[in-house]
C-alpha cells in the first residue's frame, strides 16, 4: 500500500511538472511573439477563418446592380445589351428553367438575370473575358462558363421556337410577301454567306485560311463561315455555321443541311432561295447573270433579284452590328464557336421579331466575300427558267427602268 500511495504521489508530481513546464513554453511564445510584433508593427497574425461562405473572393458587382435596378434609364439599358429590358425580361423568363441553379451551403448561386446580361454583355462587345470579369465582379472562368451555357441553352430552348424552316402556310405567305418586293414569283429565301474571324487554330490551319481577306487587310487571316437563309423581314429561316473559311459559297452550301434537305425532296417544287453570284444556278438557287455583256433584259433581272440579295446581305449587316463578337477574332475556342453563333443568330431573330430598333452607330459595313463558283450552272432546266422570269420582268413592266441610269 505505501509502494502504491509513493507511486501515486510520484505520478502526480509528474504531470504536475509537465503542466508547469508547458505553461513555461507558453508564456515564452507569447513573449517573443510581442517582441516581434513590437518590432514589426505591420505584421499582424492571421485571424481564423470562420464559417460560412467567405471563402468566394469578394469582387465588386456594383455595375450590373445599377443596371439591374428599376431606375436605370431604358435607352442605357438597350445600349448595353442591344434590346430593351421587356425583351431581356422574356428571354429570361424562357431560359430560367434551364439555366437556374440553387444555392448551396458554400455560396450563393448566381442569379438568371445575372447568368443572362453576361453572356449578352460578351456577344455585344465582344470584350475580353477578364473586361466582362471586372463589369460584373466575377471570375473569368465563371464568366466563360457562363457564356456558353446560357448560349447552348438559347440553342437547346430557343432555337426550335425563333429560327425554323417555315411550314407550307408560311411558304405561301412569304412567296407572297418576296414576289411584292421584286416581282419575282415563287421566291421564299433570301441567303447570304459571311465569314467570322478567328485566331489561327492549332490543327487544320490552311483549310481556315481566308485569302480574301488576307490580300484585304494586309495581313493573315482566319475565318470560319455562316451561311443564312432570311425571310423578308430579314428574320433568319435558316443557318448553317462552322465551314473553314477557306471554302466558297457554293462548296459551304453543298455541306448545309438546307442542300440535302432540298435535293432529298424537302422543299416544294418550283421554289426559289435567292443568292448572290457566288452560289451557281440550281433548280432551287436563283442567282443573277454573271457574264460579261448583259442584254437590257438581263441587267434588269439583275436589278431585280440584287432587291432581294439586299434583304440577306442587310440582316447579316444588322446581326454583326448588334452582336459585335462576330466582328473580330475571338478567344472562343473553335469548338465552341458554332453555338456561341447559332444563339446570335436565334437572339438576332428575336429583337427582329419584337421590333428592337438598333442604335445607328453601331451600323456595321459588310464587305462582300462572294467568289464566283467554278461552275456556275448546275441545271439547264433552271436556266431556261431564269430566261422565263426574266422575259416575264421586263416585258410585265416590272424591271428595266434603271438600265438606262
Amino acid at each position: 500500500m505505501k509502494i502504491q500511495t509513493t507511486f501515486l504521489h510520484s505520478t502526480l508530481l509528474q504531470m504536475k511538472n509537465k503542466n508547469k513546464n508547458k505553461k513555461k513554453t507558453k508564456n515564452r511564445h507569447n513573449y517573443y511573439s510581442d517582441i516581434e510584433e513590437q518590432s514589426h508593427p505591420t505584421r499582424r497574425k492571421k485571424p481564423r477563418a470562420t464559417p460560412g461562405r467567405l471563402w468566394v473572393k469578394d469582387r465588386s458587382g456594383a455595375w450590373w446592380d445599377e443596371c439591374n435596378s428599376p431606375e436605370f434609364p431604358e435607352q442605357e439599358f438597350r445600349k448595353a445589351f442591344r434590346m430593351g429590358r421587356a425583351t431581356f425580361d422574356s428571354i429570361c423568363d424562357e431560359l430560367n428553367s434551364v439555366i437556374a441553379k440553387e444555392d448551396t451551403t458554400l455560396r450563393n448561386a448566381i442569379p438568371v438575370r445575372q447568368r443572362v446580361a453576361v453572356c449578352l454583355w460578351r456577344l455585344a462587345t465582344g470584350d475580353p473575358l477578364r473586361i466582362v470579369s471586372k463589369r460584373f465582379g466575377l471570375g473569368i472562368s465563371t464568366c466563360h462558363k457562363l457564356v456558353l451555357e446560357v448560349c447552348s441553352a438559347i440553342k437547346t430552348v430557343l432555337m426550335p421556337k425563333y429560327l425554323q424552316w417555315p411550314n407550307e402556310d408560311s411558304l405561301s405567305k412569304l412567296k407572297n410577301e418576296f414576289e411584292s418586293v421584286s416581282g419575282i414569283p415563287n421566291v421564299v429565301g433570301s441567303m447570304y454567306t459571311s465569314h467570322v474571324p478567328i485566331i489561327a487554330p492549332k490543327i487544320s490551319v490552311a483549310a481556315y485560311f481566308n485569302k480574301k481577306h488576307t490580300e484585304r487587310n494586309q495581313k493573315t487571316s482566319y475565318s470560319i463561315t455562316v451561311q443564312g437563309v432570311v425571310d423578308p423581314k430579314g428574320v433568319f429561316t435558316d443557318v448553317c455555321i462552322g465551314w473553314p473559311g477557306s471554302m466558297n459559297d457554293d462548296q459551304v452550301l453543298e455541306k448545309s443541311a438546307l442542300f440535302q434537305r432540298a435535293n432529298n425532296g424537302g422543299l416544294p417544287k418550283g421554289v426559289w432561295i435567292v443568292g448572290g453570284s457566288g452560289y451557281p444556278l440550281m433548280d432551287w438557287v436563283l442567282v443573277p447573270y454573271s457574264q460579261h455583256n448583259l442584254t437590257w433584259t438581263q441587267h434588269a433581272f439583275n436589278d431585280k433579284i440584287g432587291e432581294v440579295q439586299k434583304i440577306a446581305k442587310d440582316a447579316f449587316e444588322r446581326l454583326k452590328s448588334r452582336w459585335c463578337c462576330l466582328q473580330k477574332r475571338t478567344e472562343v475556342k473553335l469548338q465552341d464557336l458554332p453555338v456561341v453563333l447559332g444563339a446570335c443568330c436565334v437572339l438576332h431573330n428575336i429583337c427582329e421579331l419584337r421590333d428592337e430598333e438598333m442604335d445607328p452607330d453601331l451600323k456595321f459595313d459588310l464587305v462582300d466575300d462572294e467568289m464566283v463558283p467554278q461552275v456556275a450552272l448546275r441545271s439547264m432546266t433552271s436556266m431556261k427558267a431564269r430566261d422565263a422570269i426574266a422575259h416575264n420582268l421586263l416585258h410585265h413592266g416590272l424591271a428595266g427602268t434603271s438600265f438606262f441610269n
